[in-house]
Order: structure tokens, then C-alpha cells, then sequence
């Protein structure tokens, strides 16, 4: 048989294997065709694994081509990263460029995105994982770039929301991380202990120092403190937002730090250093031992909650604060028509 007889008889075959099938069938068998010709140049996984950070994981891969990727849906898990479906229906009217993704799509971002990825043609790149199915993923060196228009967005005073200033407080613990575990990276490859050293030695390392930094945000003072002194001082407790009244810190180092241990307060006051605001640079909380500090502290809070509680009023509680946890180095007030600093406080306000 002939070459030309061979393809008539496949073509015929063809036919009458198409007229077999339903439509759904063709359908499936024509899309998956059409994916495999625009999909043909894709790169796939050669090594798939998962990188730690702190209470965040990254399923990550290295594609055939050299290139090492982050998946990008378990990346905004992990960040606390999300996008608004109206930003997505109107991004051409936003003027943001039609490759950024989503999770950077918005208004309040655009300066800093354009300060750190405008020379990127696409942030999301498509690849097929060590299966075969495809997946989207962002590429490794860009992963500091898209934290640094978290960090200097919320460094430079922009409006940000509250969840973005929580992704804005993780992208800085990465980058602190990275550099830290970087410096080492650079030692051990000048001096070849690369080789040496275990596989998983820099996850370790890594793991340890995000431990560690995470203990400065451990949520300290609960709800609950907040919400009862609002009550006491009558005024309403917004549920909007985590800011507090300026002098919601003077009562605190009056209900508590004056109250935890003698001389606490003032060495706190010396070693927490402030911006030229006036502002500490850092809660007072965060300079406490974790061994002695923290469990004190926790175990003053519950107990002044609890003292809150059982009060109708701000004086109320204070009297009752005063017999339960008096004052370090001061004496209980007496009845008597003293100029004390508290003496015009009614209790209510600010």
C-alpha cells in the first residue's frame, strides 16, 4: 500500500472516530489540543519543595530552565494578600498595568509599584509542576521587590488599611530574615562549607531567627483591656480600626507598668528609644524579658480585666486597682484635699 493510500485510509479512520464522539468529547479533545500548542514552550518543576518562614509556608519549585518559583496563591495565603474583584474589572480605567497582578492592584500601591517593578514585563508566570498540570508562580528574586512595596508604602505614610499594614509587617520580617540568612549564605559559598554543611542548615537557621523575631508580635494586651477601658472611660469602642487614643498609654503606665515591678516603668521609658515625633519607636512590652517579663505581664493584664469588669466607673476601678495592685514606690491616696496629678481626672474621656 501506498504512502497516499496509507493517509486516506487514516483520514477515513479519523472521520469516522470524530463521528463517534459526542460534542462534549470533541469539544474536550479540541481544547486539550489547543492548550498543548500554546502551552508547548512552558517550563515544568525539576525540584519541588517547601520553604518555612515564621508560621508562613511556600510550596516552591525550580523549573527546568534554572528558574526558582514561589506558587503565587499559597504566597497571598501565606502574606495575608488578597484583591478586590472591582479593582480587577477595572483595572484598564485605573491606569494599572494589565500584567501586575491583582494582589498588588491597588491605588494607595501604584507609586511604589511603579518604584520597584517597573522593569518587569510580568510578576506571574505561568509553569507546569512536577505533575504535568500548570500553576502559576512568582519568581524568587522578585519576591523582595514585592516586599519592598509593602515596607516603603507603609514606611512613607500611605493610607494604608488595616490588613495592609499587617502584610506591610510581614514583608519587613522577610526581608530582615532574608538578609540575615543571606550573610551566612555568602560565608559558607566563599568558604566552600557549602558542602559541608546539612541540607536543611539555612532553613534552620532561618527558622530559629523568625522565631525569635516573632516574639516581639506576640498580642500582648487582649481585646478585652481595650474594651472595658473604653467602657470606663465612656466612650464607644470602634471596631474599625487598632488605634487607640494617644492617652490611652498614660493610663496604661498607670494601670500597669507603674503597677508590675518597682522601677520598671522608668528603666523602660530609658531603653526604649523615640522618632523625632515624640513617638516610642517600640511598645514597652517588647523590651520585657520572655522568661520573667511576658508571664508577669500576662498575669497583671487577666487580673486587671477581671478588676474592670467588676466596676461601674473608671473611679470605681481605680479604687478597687489601687487595694488589689498598688503603685511601686508610692503610697495608697488618702481622702485628704492633696494636689495629686490624678486629683481633676473625672474618669470619663479621654
Amino acid at each position: 500500500m501506498s504512502n497516499k493510500d496509507k493517509n486516506k485510509q487514516k483520514a477515513a479512520a479519523a472521520k469516522a472516530r470524530a463521528k463517534s464522539l459526542t460534542p462534549d468529547e470533541r469539544k474536550a479533545i479540541a481544547k486539550k489540543a489547543a492548550e498543548a500548542r500554546w502551552n508547548k514552550d512552558i517550563s515544568q518543576a525539576a525540584y519541588s519543595g517547601t520553604l518555612t518562614i515564621g508560621d508562613m509556608t511556600f510550596p516552591c519549585s525550580v523549573l527546568d530552565d534554572g528558574t526558582r518559583i514561589l506558587t503565587q496563591s499559597d504566597f497571598m495565603e501565606g502574606m495575608g494578600m488578597y484583591y478586590s474583584g472591582k479593582i480587577a474589572s477595572n483595572r484598564s480605567a485605573s491606569g494599572i498595568a494589565a500584567q501586575l497582578p491583582h494582589f498588588l492592584a491597588f491605588k494607595n500601591l501604584k507609586p511604589f509599584v511603579d518604584r520597584h517593578l517597573s522593569d518587569l514585563h510580568h510578576v506571574v508566570v505561568r509553569y507546569r509542576t512536577e505533575g504535568g498540570n500548570l500553576a502559576h508562580g512568582i519568581k524568587a528574586e522578585i519576591i523582595p521587590k514585592i516586599c519592598d512595596v509593602w515596607i516603603d508604602a507603609d514606611e512613607e505614610n500611605t493610607n494604608l488599611g488595616v490588613r495592609q499594614k499587617r502584610i506591610a509587617k510581614k514583608a519587613r520580617l522577610i526581608m530582615r530574615a532574608l538578609a540575615h540568612v543571606g550573610i551566612i549564605s555568602l560565608v559558607d559559598e566563599a568558604t566552600g562549607y557549602q558542602r559541608e554543611r546539612a541540607s536543611n542548615a539555612l532553613s534552620e537557621i532561618l527558622e530559629a531567627f523568625i522565631a525569635k523575631e516573632l516574639q516581639a508580635w506576640v498580642k500582648t494586651f487582649p481585646d478585652e483591656y481595650y474594651e472595658e477601658l473604653f467602657r470606663l472611660r465612656g466612650l464607644t469602642y470602634p471596631t474599625d480600626t487598632v488605634k487607640r487614643p494617644q492617652h490611652f498609654g498614660h493610663l496604661t503606665n498607670d494601670i500597669v507598668y507603674k503597677r508590675l515591678a518597682p522601677g520598671v516603668l522608668e528603666e523602660l521609658r530609658n531603653s526604649t528609644p523615640k522618632y523625632p515625633s515624640g513617638a516610642r519607636k517600640h511598645k514597652f512590652f517588647q523590651k520585657l524579658t520572655g522568661d520573667i517579663g511576658h508571664p508577669k505581664l500576662r498575669e497583671h493584664l487577666a487580673s486587671v480585666v477581671t478588676v474592670m469588669k467588676l466596676s461601674s466607673s473608671y473611679q470605681d476601678f481605680k479604687g478597687k486597682l489601687d487595694k488589689v495592685h498598688p503603685k511601686y514606690d508610692e503610697t495608697l491616696s488618702l481622702p485628704l484635699d492633696l494636689n495629686f496629678p490624678e486629683k481633676n481626672d473625672s474618669g470619663e474621656g479621654l
